[in-house]
């Protein structure tokens, strides 16, 4: 189902195998491989990705999550990498893909697709994602946001409510509103 309201994005359906999903996709003015320094560099990753990450990009290479206030440091694999158009890894019990398409004219299709271990983390997963593809949109514009926060923020409220509007998945513990 694709979400009508303009702080959702996202689309969430679930992939052939039946694992429920949400997907993202943007378009930047910049040829494929300079997009692909926003996914696999540190230094990019560090303007929009929720966690800074240390990646050892190879199939089956390590990749270090850390310094992220609502997720504990852990490490994850690379499952599959094809520089520079695709890249996805293992991140807690989900999966992350990215995927790059030129169009030409120095243009690149920027796909994400958060493939979940349950379905009822869509709803806040595809919010968190709003607010980081905010921050990546902002730093490729050259005017940085203060930086991803996934927890409940106000950005990230108008758009996780968009997503509960629209019948995305929801019921997972939130950071910052869950809190015992």
């Amino acid at each position: 189902m694709t979400t009508p309201h303009d702080a959702a994005t996202g689309t969430y359906a679930p992939l052939d195998d039946g694992r429920p999903a949400v997907r993202f996709t943007r378009t930047y003015d910049h040829p494929i491989e300079h997009v692909w320094r926003y996914v696999t560099d540190p230094g990019e990753l560090a303007h929009w990705f929720p966690s800074k990450v240390e990646i050892d990009l190879r199939p089956d290479g390590a990749i270090r999550f850390y310094s992220d206030p609502n997720t504990p440091e852990s490490t994850g694999r690379v499952i599959a990498v094809d520089a520079p158009r695709h890249l996805s890894f293992s991140w807690g019990g989900d999966e992350l893909r990215f995927d790059l398409e030129a169009l030409g004219e120095g243009r690149t299709r920027f796909t994400l697709t958060n493939v979940l271990e349950a379905a009822d983390t869509a709803a806040r997963n595809a919010a968190g994602w709003e607010v980081c593809l905010d921050a990546l949109d902002a730093a490729d514009r050259g005017r940085p946001l203060t930086g991803p926060d996934t927890g409940a923020s106000d950005r990230w409220k108008t758009h996780y409510e968009a997503y509960l509007a629209a019948g995305v998945p929801s019921g997972a513990r939130v950071p910052g509103m869950d809190e015992a």
